[in-house]
């Protein structure tokens, strides 16, 4: 994810993954509003707040918000 991207969808799920044993990465899987999916990671106390079919939106210049 990029700072310049913009995208606006619904979580479609959620998962968390430890690739290096070490370190625990929180993911959500969005469904966008213009099709198709993303993968994004995002921070714990977002990861936490988040439920599959709420908002999720990403403004240029800002992280991903709950909408």
């Amino acid at each position: 994810m990029r700072k310049n991207d913009a995208w606006e969808g619904v979580v479609a799920d959620k998962s968390r993954n430890a690739p290096d044993g070490s370190n625990l990465y929180h993911y959500v899987e969005v469904a966008l509003n213009g099709g198709g999916t993303k993968k994004i990671r995002v921070t714990r106390a977002l990861w936490d707040s988040l439920s599959p079919g709420d908002g999720l939106v990403k403004r240029t210049g800002s992280d991903p918000e709950r909408k």
